[in-house]
């Protein structure tokens, strides 16, 4: 298992990756409630999201964790089921079994291009900077999700946002958990974010914030009302509607996972020569969790951010994932559990590991206009639009330009040019 996983090459242990995958999983566990509530509002039956959702991330982080040697954990993505059931279902009132099928093509799609080597390519051929800034804006947004997921910050109608209530006792809470792992982690506690975690729960329900769990095992819902529905809606997703559906879903969740394969690999210090090893093979199994995701009857599965909770406290191969995937797995029996997982406990998580996250940016060329311009509208636009994919694009499309104002056309690669061309195209008529 050792060789495998090549420990002694990435210096980890066994321990080491275990309790970064407990707690990748705990900062991934809201999906299990989450995901279905959103995806519930289609139409589509909750218990069987709850078994679809945990079931395509079981599978996903196997694929990942076996195929890429990646501690990264895979499931729905937030971002994607939202446009899913908002935008899709319900703004354009496409039938949820209709937009399955439309995930399903999408999926393929993203196989096709992972084995054709197109997907990691166009990864590779990314200048470093810009990798830098798409490592550093993802820190920023995960940290703007912490900070959102504990109403540190809310919504305000003329400020846009605004601090919120901190005299809340979920607030409270964690800001408490924040206090509390912040000097765990300037002691020197190795997983000390994930301890801050768990003394952060007892903490919460010593004083009732969080209310102890009234079963601990629950049964497995049926899957039946979702599993392979899709199937029966392929011939209705050739309308130039759900054609552009699908454009949107590749596009959103290629950048998605780009994003956060570049942030994980430069985390873990995997990333060599600006390239990233095995990406391939990490991209080949997001596409083929997502195929597998829209059969079990859920939108597409993404490469998480909140991965990198993990590898802050040492995750640096797939069994980190194996081990994500096996707590999966327990949710499936234990699900009443995750009810004392609230986005209290795992937002401060979020937003250390944002500011660990965010020091990649130290490494952009700042002197360097044609390279700081589109660094910072990456990092900036990302939390602002909540999208890491929008950043992304918007990044693409600058740099080319900025180059080319600087008479520096030639250092640019061909495929630069072409995404340049499409994101705007993206923008243009589909946005």
């Amino acid at each position: 298992m050792k060789n495998f996983f090549q420990f002694s090459t990435r210096g980890t242990s066994y321990r080491q990756e275990s309790v970064a995958g407990i707690t990748s999983f705990l900062s991934m566990a809201y999906i299990l409630v989450v995901n279905p509530v959103i995806l519930s509002e289609t139409g589509m039956d909750k218990g069987a999201l709850f078994t679809a959702t945990a079931l395509s991330a079981i599978i996903g982080t196997l694929l990942i964790g076996l195929m890429a040697n990646y501690p990264i954990g895979i499931a729905p993505s937030m971002g994607i089921n939202s446009f899913f059931t908002y935008t899709v279902c319900i703004g354009m009132g496409i039938p949820w079994e209709t937009a399955l099928a439309g995930v399903f093509i999408a999926g393929v799609l993203f196989m096709i291009l992972s084995l054709l080597k197109i997907r990691e390519k166009i990864i590779n051929v990314i200048p470093q900077d810009l990798k830098f800034a798409i490592a550093g804006g993802i820190g920023f947004f995960v940290a703007f999700m912490g900070f959102r997921n504990a109403s540190i910050i809310e919504a305000n109608p003329d400020t846009f946002v605004t601090i919120g209530n901190l005299k809340a006792a979920p607030t409270l809470l964690a800001i408490a958990g924040f206090i509390i792992t912040i000097i765990l982690l300037n002691r020197g506690v190795r997983g000390g974010i994930f301890y801050g975690m768990v003394l952060s729960t007892i903490i919460g329900m010593f004083f009732g914030v969080i209310q102890p769990p009234q079963a601990i095992i629950g049964n497995i819902p049926s899957l039946e009302p979702t599993f392979g529905v899709l199937f029966s809606h392929l011939d209705q997703i050739f309308t130039p509607k759900i054609l552009a559906v699908i454009f949107t879903f590749l596009f959103v969740a290629f950048f998605d996972t780009a994003g956060a394969l570049i942030a994980i690999a430069s985390q873990a210090d995997l990333m060599k020569n600006n390239e990233i090893p095995n990406a391939g093979k990490a991209l080949l199994a997001d596409s083929m969790s997502t195929v597998v995701g829209s059969v079990l009857g859920t939108s597409t599965t993404a490469s998480l951010v909140e991965s990198t909770a993990g590898i802050a406290v040492g995750g640096r191969t797939g069994f980190t994932s194996m081990v994500i995937s096996a707590c999966f797995v327990v949710s499936l029996f234990f699900s009443p559990l995750l009810a004392i997982v609230t986005p209290e406990i795992t937002s401060p998580a979020l937003i250390i590991v944002g500011a660990m996250m965010a020091t990649e940016i130290s490494k952009i060329d700042w002197t360097n206009i044609a390279v700081f311009i589109p660094s910072f509208i990456t990092i900036i636009m990302m939390p602002l639009t909540f999208s890491v994919a929008t950043g992304i694009a918007l990044g693409l499309i600058l740099y080319p330009i900025s180059m080319i104002a600087m008479n520096k056309a030639k250092e640019v690669h061909p495929i630069m040019y072409v995404l340049c061309v499409i994101f705007i195209g993206y923008f243009v008529y589909i946005v």
